[in-house]
């Protein structure tokens, strides 16, 4: 159920994230960036005790949302806007 929560914080963040028009990317790279961060965010919140991977835990989902907002940010910084 951790991973799952991970996950959805994730989802949350990209979700919002594309609300914010600044330097938006390309929708498929946001994506894989953003539930791949939160795999790993996740991961150190275990490692943290935040939670685990099969307990739901609000720190952890924090944790990783607000990380994955973090990541969200220098990614847009790091690769090109899309004009279309």
């Amino acid at each position: 159920m951790g991973i799952a929560l991970w996950l959805v914080a994730g989802g949350t963040a990209f979700a919002l994230g594309r609300l914010i028009p600044y330097l938006r990317p390309r929708v498929l790279g946001e994506l894989t960036v953003s539930l791949l961060v939160s795999v790993v965010l996740g991961g150190i919140a275990t490692a943290l005790d935040f939670g685990g991977w099969n307990e739901l835990e609000w720190r952890a989902a924090l944790f990783v949302l607000m990380g994955t907002f973090s990541v969200i940010a220098v990614y847009r910084l790091l690769t090109p806007e899309v004009t279309a």
